[in-house]
C-alpha cells in the first residue's frame, strides 16, 4: 500500500510539474491595416498635411508630409481623445488621448499620455517629413488604446514636456479626425 501510494504521489508530481502553464491573453492589436488622417488649418493657420498611419511592431507609425510652418519651427503633435475636428481653434478634439490616466511627458518616458509624440521641426521651406512611431497604440479594435476615431493635432509651438496637463504647447494649427481607410 505504501508503495502505492509513493507511485500516486510520484506521478501526481511529474504531471503538476510538466503541465503547461495557462498562457495570458494576447495583448490588443491592431485590426486596420491602414489609417489617415487629413490635417486642416486650425485657428487661423496655414497648417495642413496628409498623414498616414499603418499598425507597426508595439504601436502605430505615422508618415506624412505637413506644410504651412515657419522656417526652421518646432511643434508639437499629439493625438487627442475625440475625433471631433469641427471648431475652428480645434478645441472640440478634447484634450490628449490618455486611457491610462497617466501625467503629460515626454514620448517613451516612463509617464506620458498614449498620445504623447516628440516634437517636430520644419525644414528651411516650412514643412515637415513625418517619420514616427507611437508605440503602446493600436489602429482598429476597439481597444482602450485604439487611436482610431481620435484626432491628430499639431500645435503651434514645441512641447515642453513637462507642464500639465499637455506640453504648454500653444493653439491647435491643424487637426484631423485618424479614419481607418484599410
Amino acid at each position: 500500500m505504501r508503495h502505492a501510494l509513493a507511485v500516486i504521489a510520484t506521478l501526481t508530481l511529474a504531471a503538476c510539474a510538466t503541465a503547461p502553464k495557462p498562457t495570458p491573453p494576447p495583448a490588443a492589436q491592431s485590426t486596420a491595416k491602414e489609417g489617415r488622417a487629413n490635417l486642416a488649418s486650425a485657428s487661423g493657420s496655414l497648417v495642413s498635411g496628409r498623414v498616414t498611419l499603418r499598425p507597426m511592431r508595439d504601436g502605430v507609425h505615422l508618415t506624412g508630409i505637413v506644410g504651412g510652418f515657419m522656417p526652421n519651427s518646432v511643434h508639437a503633435i499629439h493625438v487627442h481623445e475625440k475625433g471631433d475636428c469641427t471648431a475652428a481653434d480645434a478645441s472640440s478634439a478634447g484634450g490628449h488621448f490618455n486611457p491610462g490616466g497617466q501625467p503629460h511627458g515626454r514620448a517613451n518616458s516612463a509617464t506620458h499620455h498614449a498620445g504623447d509624440m516628440d516634437n517636430i521641426t520644419a525644414n528651411a521651406q516650412g514643412q515637415v517629413n513625418l517619420d514616427i512611431h507611437l508605440a503602446g497604440v493600436t489602429l482598429g479594435g476597439g481597444a482602450p488604446n485604439d487611436i482610431a476615431d481620435r484626432a491628430l493635432v499639431v500645435h503651434a509651438a514645441a512641447d515642453d514636456y513637462t507642464s500639465q496637463p499637455a506640453g504648454n504647447a500653444g493653439a491647435r494649427v491643424a487637426c484631423a479626425p485618424i479614419k481607418i481607410v484599410q
